[in-house]
């Protein structure tokens, strides 16, 4: 199975390192006591709970990094639940806040709460779902209100806050559209397939009758995995390793609603395999059935070009399906060198080495894109979600002092950042509702019936199949 074997020292870059940022301060980096946290190197690489909690908050003179803030909230809920995270926040505001007021410094008392709702703008607009808790929201409304008895009427904290709470409505708003039109989503409909001997319709439409183009279907395919992966959030990956750890008390909101993006999103794969599947072994002639896999082929090469991973690997998993990777017949008329190119690139060994590198490449080559055309990069989802387990199981959480691993989670979030980044490319081709209402919606084969179609197509070779066959079309006429 996929998995990161991670060297924290070498793979952590300046843009996440948790390095303290000239300028920005340096809060709790004592000797010792359980309230410290650990740097090496400049580097946050441990600390408490509380502590990190503590590095969270701003004070007059610090302002935490920005890795930071998105690091630790991210991770935080591994420990802790949000709205408990955020009254801690808000504990740890009123005292400084009362220190200030102590000290008759008005001014200071300003910038600190600038600084407050710098955080929680922050906050809300990298994880608004937080705050659809009525606990988070209480919170949140409790500590602005504190922080702007300091402000004038009309002031810049009190409009910042304003702008703040208005953006945060219409985010959750727009997510819980989105919610109920998932709930209205249906799954393609599962087909049964043929009857013994029972030909499709001669007018029954194939993928070839909708679009002929393979770069136009890759471009359409492209469209729709970009769609649905932006409405996975980084809370969502952190599910994969909350889910994983039962040691821990405290977990991310498990319910359907929270992981529902995460299974949609793995449920396309699957169905796209099985869409493939099914147009290959639904069709009757072999000459036809070789010009559908070689289309395939071809589609699954401008996926790659375009930097489309995922949906290339559901296409050539899809051919390599039993029911299709049998009909020998069938391949033996393919030109199958663009297979082969294609099956190098998705070549398991060593941790899919070969995927890996032109990944890297297409990385890079977003970095550098001139193009959003050349921004376009779409991991192959189930060997992410892999890397993100395999990088949790092989690193603890707590190092044997107690303290949080903190290195451990610099790097999760290093990775849940830069698939985010990906996500949030807006796709630079023009959307062909017809050919998506057909990849969205035809009829799909189950398993049983792709394996009918395809013995029906080329008749059982060995003895194997032939006691596959015989049980099928048992189970048919007992049905019948």
């Amino acid at each position: 199975m996929p998995q990161t074997s991670v060297v924290f020292s070498s793979i952590l870059g300046p843009s996440c390192s948790g390095q303290v940022q000239p300028g920005m301060g340096e809060r709790g980096a004592g000797a010792g006591g359980s309230g410290d946290l650990i740097f090496q190197d400049g580097r946050l690489i441990s600390g408490s709970l509380e502590a990190l909690m503590e590095h969270l908050v701003p004070t007059v003179d610090y302002y935490p990094d920005r890795t930071y803030i998105f690091t630790f909230l991210l991770s935080s809920r591994v420990f802790i639940p949000p709205h408990d995270l955020l009254a801690r926040v808000g504990q740890i505001c009123l005292e400084q806040r009362q220190q200030l007021q102590a000290g008759s410094e008005k001014v200071k008392l300003k910038s600190f709460s600038a600084k407050i709702v710098q955080l929680l703008k922050e906050w809300t607009e990298a994880f608004p779902y937080d705050f659809q808790d009525e606990k988070a929201m209480a919170e949140l409304k409790a500590i602005t209100h504190r922080v702007a008895q300091c402000d004038e009427e009309n002031g810049t904290v009190k409009k910042a806050i304003a702008q703040m709470t208005q953006s945060l409505l219409l985010s959750l708003a727009a997510r819980s559209q989105l919610q109920e039109l998932r709930e209205k989503l249906r799954s393609p409909a599962v087909d049964k397939g043929p009857v013994l001997k029972a030909k499709p319709p001669a007018a029954q439409k194939d993928i070839l009758g909708v679009c002929c183009d393979p770069l136009v279907l890759a471009q359409q395919l492209t469209h729709i995995e970009l769609e649905r992966v932006s409405s996975i959030h980084p809370e969502d990956l952190m599910q994969i390793v909350s889910h994983m750890d039962s040691r821990d008390k405290h977990r991310c909101r498990g319910d359907l609603t929270k992981t529902y993006s995460l299974e949609a999103y793995d449920n396309w794969f699957n169905c796209l395999s099985m869409l493939v599947a099914t147009e290959v072994c639904r069709v009757v002639k072999k000459k036809h059935r070789t010009r559908m896999l070689e289309f395939f082929i071809d589609v699954a090469r401008e996926c790659f070009n375009i930097g489309n991973f995922n949906s290339m690997m559901a296409i050539i998993s899809g051919m390599n399906l039993s029911p299709v990777a049998r009909l020998k017949k069938t391949w033996s008329k393919v030109k199958t060198a663009k297979f082969d190119v294609l099956e190098h690139h998705m070549d398991p060994s060593s941790n899919f080495c070969n995927y890996r590198t032109a990944l890297q490449g297409a990385t890079q080559r977003s970095q550098m894109a001139n193009s959003s055309r050349e921004k376009i990069v779409i991991p192959v989802f189930n060997l992410f979600v892999k890397d993100i387990y395999f990088l949790h199981k092989i690193h603890t959480n707590h190092l044997p002092n107690g303290h949080i691993n903190f290195k451990k989670f610099w790097e999760i979030s290093r990775q849940i950042h830069e698939f985010m980044t990906w996500t949030q490319v807006e796709c630079p081709f023009e959307k062909d509702k017809k050919i998506q209402s057909y990849l969205l919606t035809a009829p799909i084969y189950s398993e049983e019936a792709l394996f009918i179609a395809s013995f029906e197509s080329e008749g059982p070779e060995n003895h194997m199949e032939k006691d596959s066959w015989k049980t099928l079309r048992t189970t048919l006429l007992n049905r019948a």
